[in-house]
């Protein structure tokens, strides 16, 4: 049984065979549990990941990992030591940088996870914000996967996400930073909430199943609408209204701003009331006080705020 013992004293005999090195590679293998992505996110081969996994193994006397499908399972010591190594290293972290004094030109790369409809109105301005300032920042744009947005967070696999505003836990913070509001787009003169409830609608999501959030809001006011149709993107709904006379589109109003619009559609307010949107920026809490991190948010709160 292996155990992890507190003493007063330390053995500085037993430092010459530590290799601090190799527990990085331990945080990132448990957090991923895949040794590929591990080696990525440390910028080194899977074979060096490999060697170096081995190489902690005969250090510490435990396996470590199981493999188990894709997947490396920690095993019942690396459970217990995971909490302290990594508190041990973000010390080490912080101590090494406190004394450094941040520059922006520091950052050299900035990746956002975020929808598809959302880019375009955050990539243009982000880039040009940036560019204004002389960086040479390499910028990455990475699609939005919502059931891993915690796990893409911690993994540090991106450093922000940009979506809507929901509860991840408290590890995850959040800062709103646009405000956006439905509207209706339809072929129809004029709606009412009676039109609105009776007309087709084409609905727009990128999941398989589940409801949308228009129709959950209109739930909890005891109303339905009828979806004949569910695509995956609004400028692709758009193209359908235009063979629809009768179908009706909520959509988010800054969306339009950039795709293309028929001339034969019209724009109107929700004659149901609908909650505003708010749309904003996500990191993992571990960052907070990071010097760089703190920056970009900055940077990007004064761009869309």
């Amino acid at each position: 049984m292996h155990s992890i013992h507190n003493k007063t004293l330390m053995d500085m005999s037993v430092f010459h065979r530590i290799d601090i090195n190799l527990y990085p590679l331990f945080v990132a293998i448990f957090e991923q549990n895949n040794i590929s992505k591990a080696a990525q996110r440390l910028c080194i081969t899977q074979y060096a990941a490999s060697h170096a996994l081995q190489r902690l193994r005969n250090q510490l006397q435990d396996d470590l990992f199981v493999r188990f499908g894709a997947k490396m399972q920690p095993t019942p010591f690396a459970e217990q030591i995971y909490p302290a190594i990594k508190n041990a290293l973000m010390t080490i972290q912080s101590i090494s940088i406190q004394h450094q004094q941040f520059q922006p030109n520091m950052v050299q790369s900035l990746k956002i996870a975020v929808h598809d409809e959302i880019e375009p109105m955050i990539f243009p301005k982000l880039v040009a914000h940036f560019q204004k300032m002389n960086l040479d920042i390499q910028f990455s744009s990475i699609k939005l996967d919502r059931k891993n947005i915690s796990a893409d967070l911690a993994a540090q696999q991106v450093d922000f996400v940009m979506d809507l505003e929901q509860k991840l836990g408290d590890k995850i913070q959040f800062e709103p930073l646009v405000q956006d509001e439905f509207v209706v787009c339809t072929q129809q003169n004029k709606i009412s909430e009676q039109s609105y409830l009776s007309s087709p609608h084409i609905g727009v999501s990128s999941r398989r199943t589940g409801i949308l959030i228009e129709d959950l809001y209109l739930s909890r006011k005891q109303l339905s609408r009828q979806i004949f149709l569910r695509c995956q993107h609004y400028s692709t709904a758009l193209q359908i209204l235009e063979q629809y006379p009768q179908a009706m589109l909520t959509m988010p109003r800054n969306i339009l701003e950039h795709l293309q619009i028929a001339k034969i559609l019209n724009f109107f307010e929700v004659p149901v009331q609908l909650p505003k949107i708010n749309m904003g920026m996500y990191w993992h809490k571990d960052l907070q006080e990071n010097k760089r991190h703190q920056f970009l948010r900055s940077e990007i709160n004064n761009i869309f705020t």
